[in-house]
């Protein structure tokens, strides 16, 4: 361990050792899921799931060779049967000692983030628009600085048929977005991110300028 240990940028370790500090929303499940091994060559990789309110907690883990340098014995409760789920997401933060063009630094944040919308609001024509500044705001609100920031909002309708007739047409809103965070503290980052798949869930309290959503699951 203390080999493969050397071998990490302390960059990258003092990066993890931020992500460990993060207070995130109590709704929200965050786990250990395999980093992208071909994007940067340092990762880590969370990924989140939404429920209601009574069903989560929370866990902040680490990956790759330093994860047992930041490794917690903290476990998740068990979901029930009757968890509602929300919203989910995967937040990734990549590591290059030598720096992108692109990125505009040595670390970028790439997010996903999915949850399902009600019929009036799905098909709003500003809902991309909407869905890019609970982005946006969550950022500044945690003041986490950032630069080169980019990304999508997409729609997605699912319609059913034949034996699934009777199921009711469904619409999501999908985000992929990444940004550079302007040093290699990104605890207010994954705080932020926490904030905003808790938005896109619809789920109070919210930070100061965010407006929540209306209760639009599809049951």
């Amino acid at each position: 361990m203390v080999n493969a240990l050397a071998q990490v940028p302390s960059e990258f370790l003092f990066a993890l050792g931020s992500l460990r500090k993060a207070q995130c929303r109590s709704e929200l499940r965050l786990d250990e899921i395999p980093a992208p091994a071909r994007l940067a060559p340092y990762a880590v990789a969370l990924g989140a799931e939404v429920f209601s309110p009574t069903a989560a907690t929370r866990q902040v883990p680490v990956h790759g060779p330093a994860a047992k340098a930041f490794a917690a014995n903290q476990a998740n409760s068990p979901s029930s049967e009757e968890d509602d789920e929300l919203a989910t997401g995967r937040f990734i933060l990549l590591y290059d000692p030598d720096g992108s063009a692109v990125w505009e630094g040595e670390f970028r944040i790439v997010t996903y983030i999915r949850a399902q919308m009600d019929a009036e609001m799905g098909n709003d024509s500003m809902l991309g628009s909407v869905a890019w500044t609970w982005l946006v705001d969550a950022l500044e609100n945690h003041a986490a600085p950032y630069r080169a920031a980019g990304g999508t909002a997409t729609r997605i309708l699912s319609e059913s048929f034949g034996t699934l007739s009777e199921r009711p047409d469904t619409i999501d809103i999908e985000l992929r977005a990444s940004w550079t965070p302007a040093s290699q503290d990104v605890q207010a980052h994954l705080e932020a991110w926490s904030d905003m798949v808790c938005t896109f869930a619809g789920l109070p309290p919210l930070p100061p300028g965010v407006t929540g959503l209306p209760n639009r699951r599809l049951n």
